[in-house]
């Protein structure tokens, strides 16, 4: 855990907040990271970041499929090079077509300690480490079995078609299951991850998140000098714009703005019987 000038540092990045307001921060709420964080934006010096707390690391997301199972996989290295590489590259291939054999219970972890072919999957990162030089690990993997659920999926940045920086997939039913209705889940997946949303709708929302938002809009409504009597009514405003931007459902459609995607999915010719199942995104940073 960082501590002195290293948590200084790490506050300064996720808030862009000076040094001398970050010590402060810092010291007022017992060296607490995500404290301090929301102190800041309680003093209106730091906006949230849905990407604090990630790291910066450089590498691909790639994905594979069958008629019933679909792997996403993402592999970090130290550089972007790296990432480009061909012989990293294929070796990214070779785990993906490695990992798409095994079943969806199958964390990261079981995965690297698995023997495939009689050499240990921690093994052959071992040896592509000494290939390319640069330190390149598993930084996640998910494999999903969808028997009686379709799929679309979406790669941004790629640089293979299946493979990228990042890589969005939507499961869904639909009575009828033609060029238009694949075309509009492949859209759903290009508006995922532009907009990265957190959940599928407010439900769905850790309610921990919803309270710690509640409380800095409430905190910075006050602190604007606004009427007491009138908060909880801009609290509403803020928290419907807060799960706008962070709900799918609730986010305005990238191909038509005025229409969320709950409206844009409603809106479908009912003999579809279009249902929206979940979705998955994973990428780079």
């Amino acid at each position: 855990m960082p501590t002195g000038l290293n948590l200084i540092k790490d506050l300064r990045e996720k808030t862009g907040v000076g040094f001398l307001d970050c010590k402060i921060a810092l010291k007022e709420n017992n060296n607490n990271l995500e404290a301090s964080i929301d102190f800041l934006r309680k003093k209106g010096l730091a906006k949230a970041s849905k990407k604090s707390s990630r790291e910066a690391n450089e590498g691909v997301v790639s994905v594979y499929n069958t008629k019933n199972k679909t792997v996403l996989l993402k592999v970090n290295t130290e550089t972007d090079f790296a990432a480009k590489n061909d012989v990293f590259l294929n070796f990214v291939d070779e785990i993906g077509n490695i990992a798409i054999k095994f079943n969806s219970n199958t964390d990261k972890d079981k995965f690297l300690d698995q023997v495939y072919e009689n050499k240990k999957i921690s093994d052959r990162f071992t040896e592509i480490i000494s290939k390319i030089g640069e330190n390149i690990l598993l930084g996640d993997l998910i494999i999903l079995e969808h028997n009686d659920t379709n799929i679309a999926y979406y790669v941004h940045n790629a640089y293979r078609s299946n493979s990228g920086k990042i890589i969005s997939l939507v499961l869904y039913n639909t009575k009828k299951l033609d060029t238009n209705i694949e075309k509009f889940s492949k859209n759903i997946c290009m508006h995922i991850a532009a907009f990265k949303p957190e959940a599928i709708d407010i439900k769905d929302l850790d309610s921990t998140l919803i309270e710690r938002e509640k409380n800095v809009q409430r905190e910075t409504i006050l602190s604007s000098g606004k009427p007491e009597k009138i908060v909880e009514k801009i609290l509403e405003g803020k928290m419907n714009k807060f799960y706008s931007e962070i709900t799918l459902f609730n986010q305005s459609y990238i191909l038509k703005p005025d229409q969320t995607v709950r409206e844009v999915i409603n809106d479908l010719p009912k003999d579809y019987s279009y249902r929206f199942i979940s979705y998955k995104l994973i990428l780079v940073n």
